[in-house]
């Protein structure tokens, strides 16, 4: 999943899935550190992997799902239907994804929400 978000890394999708929010921030406002960072990331992504599989909690709700869920549909809030946030999803259906603010704090705290989820 990291390498297929790798894709669209010059905007942060990658680092925002492994849970580098501010990192993520960066490369959306820089293009990928001017692509330079974009191009290095390749290989640094294992180890990104392995310390988000240390960091957040496996469970009964799915990471890559969910991010594949926010990434092309989250104006929509399917990601939150599929969390079981059913008030909140029906408020992005209605509003586009809180006119896309919401969207955005999602790219910024999914994982969290997703692990909180998981551990509950």
């Amino acid at each position: 999943m990291g390498y297929l978000l790798w894709i669209f890394g010059f905007i942060g999708a990658h680092r925002f899935y492994y849970g580098r929010q501010i990192t993520g921030i960066i490369w959306f406002f820089t293009l990928g550190l001017f692509f330079i960072g974009w191009i290095i990331d390749l290989f640094l992504i294992p180890g990104m992997s392995r310390d988000a599989d240390r960091r957040y909690q496996d469970g009964p709700v799915d990471y890559n799902l969910a991010w594949i869920l926010l990434t092309f549909l989250g104006v929509f809030g399917i990601h939150r239907f599929y969390m079981g946030k059913i008030f909140t999803g029906l408020l992005y259906l209605l509003t586009l994804g809180l006119f896309g603010f919401g969207v955005l704090y999602d790219f910024l705290t999914l994982n969290g929400q997703i692990s909180e989820k998981n551990h509950r």
